[in-house]
């Protein structure tokens, strides 16, 4: 995608990175070159020492670029290392490999959404809202079984879509999980490519919010019993612990909430 010009040669070959890990190290990298690019070449870019001996092995002319690295102040190891640390020298197109992915999960009214777009603040990134809100506004909140595809599409389209906008972590407003169990509990059924979507579909951290907040009455919400929100909330537990996802609950304040939760986060990007 950065150099749609250019034929790309994906080398899988796992080999010795130092002369000193293998004695027929530069045989090795020739054999490897050679096969990838069976005609040969006429120049090898590098800005290692060990180019002017590859060069050499394979018959071609070295052309060293910036060894002393000031130019580019960085090594691909030390990227590879710490994409954390090292996130602004990663380019945008490659970025989405390294994001973290951060779900807010769990019952109505628990204050997903405000915890949401708070973390994304503290992280100065961007988040994904709940697709099913922005949707079913324009419906008085009813919900019928056909927009059930359509909100789960749509809200993996914008993670997808914001993801190459993020900042080290995108923050996304429930996910499909969520989405089955309202079908379900909604319509007592649920298109079954949502389950495979659901095993496609990969998070970093789960935070699974408590029902321990007051009830806030919204057109979209069906559960005010706190029996009925301690049962949904138990219900996301089993989901949770049946797709083997990580999570960490998050109780209390809504101040005490905020710090928890970026203390979770915290520890992820570290």
């Amino acid at each position: 995608e950065m150099f749609p010009d250019v034929k790309i040669v994906h080398v899988t070959d796992e080999n010795p990175q130092e002369p000193t890990e293998h004695t027929d190290f530069w045989n090795i990298w020739r054999e490897t070159i050679m096969k990838a690019v069976p005609g040969g070449a006429d120049y090898i870019f590098a800005s290692e020492d060990y180019g002017w001996k590859l060069a050499e092995t394979l018959g071609m002319e070295y052309v060293p670029v910036n060894h002393a690295r000031n130019l580019v102040p960085i090594s691909a190891t030390k990227v590879r290392e710490n994409p954390m640390k090292y996130w602004d020298y990663i380019p945008e197109q490659v970025r989405p490999h390294y994001v973290k992915r951060v779900c807010i999960f769990g019952p109505e009214s628990t204050g997903k959404t405000t915890l949401t777009k708070n973390l994304a603040a503290h992280f100065n990134t961007v988040y994904c809202e709940e697709y099913a809100r922005g949707l079913l506004e324009f419906k008085d909140g009813k919900v019928d079984y056909e927009d059930i595809t359509r909100i789960a599409l749509g809200h993996a389209a914008s993670e997808e879509a914001l993801v190459r906008q993020a900042n080290r972590v995108l923050f996304s407003d429930t996910d499909l999980i969520i989405t089955k169990l309202w079908s379900n509990i909604l319509f007592e059924k649920c298109p079954e490519w949502i389950e495979e979507m659901i095993l496609t579909r990969h998070y970093d951290m789960y935070l699974l919010t408590d029902v321990d907040v007051p009830w806030v009455e919204d057109n979209q919400r069906y559960l005010p019993e706190q029996e009925k929100r301690k049962w949904f909330f138990n219900l996301c537990v089993e989901a949770l612990e049946k797709y083997n996802r990580p999570y960490e609950i998050i109780s209390g304040g809504w101040d005490e909430r905020l710090q928890k939760a970026i203390s979770v986060v915290d520890n992820i990007l570290q």
